[in-house]
Formats: structure tokens, C-alpha cells, sequence
């Protein structure tokens, strides 16, 4: 059943005429174009398609298109603070928190998720904010340290005003 949604992607209003069971992850990629989510397991294990619903961390792997009328999504796409790349982004970059790249969508999404909420997470935070994605070339040290450097840039930043 085709259904008209209407929601805002990235800051920018769209409509759209969906198949009501098709997944937001396979919207995103296939019909709007935005290809930084990836798709992991399928089945909202790994954390690979995470991208921010309504202001929430979700795996785009298990939402229907038709439950997104009137919501608000952003993508690793919409991650960025105008023409810079985020201070998460920045951080995995400098520390070498990216191997294959794969992972690196969602974990940037979830690090973000965390920091919104703690600029100053202990390791044991990050590490349980990050359990729910899964990477299997950085054995996670180079990322955690990226996600306590940014946590630092962004709390210079607020500092600063």
C-alpha cells in the first residue's frame, strides 16, 4: 500500500509517496539517495544504520515507512555544523577511529546521541553507549579516544559561547 509522508530529513522539508512497509534504511539509500547509513545485519544488531528519529538514536533497519508521517530524521549526512564537519567527525578522523569505514556511520550517530546528553562521559559510559554497534577492525580503543576528544572540543566550544 503506497502512502504520502511528509517529513523533515537533514532540516529540509520533504513529501514523499512510500510503500507504507518499506524501511526507512532502504528509503534513505534507495529512494532519497543518501548512501552514509549502511546496512549491517538487518535486523538492528550491529548499529551500522543508526540515524537520529524525532531527536532518538534508532536502527533504520526496523522502522516502516509508514510510521515516519511528520517526523524529523537526520542522517550522518545531516551530521555536519553547516559547511564543517561535526567535532565527533573530526575526532574519529585525527584518532583514526575508522578502519573499513562501515561501522563509522552509526557510531559517529551514537556518539553524538552521547554527548547531547554528556559532554563528559567516563570511558565505561562511552563504551556502554557504543555496545550497541559493532565494529570489527578498531577493537574500539581509537574510537572511544575520539569520542573523549570530541567530548572535549565541544566542551571548549560551549565555553567559548
Amino acid at each position: 500500500m503506497m502512502m504520502k509522508i511528509r517529513i523533515t530529513l537533514n532540516g529540509k522539508s520533504i513529501s514523499l509517496e512510500v510503500p507504507a512497509h518499506r524501511l526507512l534504511l532502504d528509503l534513505l539509500r534507495d529512494e532519497i539517495g543518501l548512501t552514509g547509513t549502511k546496512e549491517g545485519c538487518g535486523t538492528g544488531d550491529c548499529g551500522a544504520c543508526t540515524v537520529f528519529l524525532n531527536g532518538k538514536p534508532v536502527n533504520s533497519c526496523l522502522i516502516l515507512s509508514g510510521e515516519l508521517d511528520g517526523a524529523e530524521i537526520v542522517t550522518i549526512e545531516g551530521l555536519k555544523i553547516g559547511p564543517e564537519l561535526h567535532p565527533i567527525q573530526k575526532a574519529f578522523i585525527q584518532d583514526g577511529g575508522v578502519q573499513c569505514g562501515y561501522c563509522t556511520s552509526g557510531m559517529l550517530m551514537m556518539s553524538k546521541a552521547l554527548l547531547d546528553e554528556n559532554l563528559n562521559p567516563t570511558e565505561e559510559e562511552i563504551r556502554f553507549a557504543l555496545s550497541g554497534n559493532l565494529c570489527r577492525c578498531t577493537g574500539y580503543a581509537k574510537i572511544v579516544q575520539a569520542v573523549q576528544d570530541a567530548a572535549a572540543e565541544l566542551r571548549r566550544m560551549r565555553a567559548e559561547g
